[in-house]
């Protein structure tokens, strides 16, 4: 059985020029309206397994209280990452992380991030299937990009 696992696990080596971006929303995230990009980079965050993404993060984003039912582990590759934990996003217990830095994303627990005035990069690795549930589901941008298309963009 640890035979077939290592078997399925090809050798990958990515440089960040690597990363193929997609150019607007993602089948994972699907945050088309608020600029994130997430690309996989192993596994698939739907299925039963480990997988890691990444997150390119416009400046000046806000990304809404919510929480995952997977056990996640993050780090800040470039740029400076506010992440809080909590019911609502919160300025005051958001702590900056600079590039380097390692945070958890225990499963559950309600968390909320930004950027500053620069980008960030943040790799995030954990085991499917993987969720994203919004404390207030009026701030998930996925039903906002819905509501929007069903609107005609209003």
């Amino acid at each position: 059985m640890i035979r077939g696992f290592l078997d399925a696990s090809p050798q990958e080596r990515f440089s960040p020029a690597d990363f193929n971006f997609p150019a607007g929303g993602t089948r994972y995230w699907e945050l088309r309206n608020s600029g994130i990009q997430t690309v996989v980079l192993k596994g698939d965050p739907d299925r039963a397994g480990v997988y890691t993404i990444m997150l390119r993060v416009p400046a000046h984003t806000q990304i809404q209280a919510h929480s995952h039912r997977d056990d996640r582990v993050a780090t800040v590759t470039s740029g400076t990452w506010h992440i809080g934990y909590g019911h609502k996003f919160d300025k005051s217990k958001q702590k900056a992380l600079p590039p380097g830095s390692f945070y958890t994303e225990p499963p559950g627990e309600t968390h909320s991030a930004e950027t500053g005035d620069e980008a960030a990069l943040v790799q995030i690795t954990g085991y499917g299937p993987s969720s994203t549930d919004y404390v207030n589901r009026g701030n998930d941008p996925r039903a906002m990009a819905v509501s929007q298309s069903s609107s005609g963009g209003k």
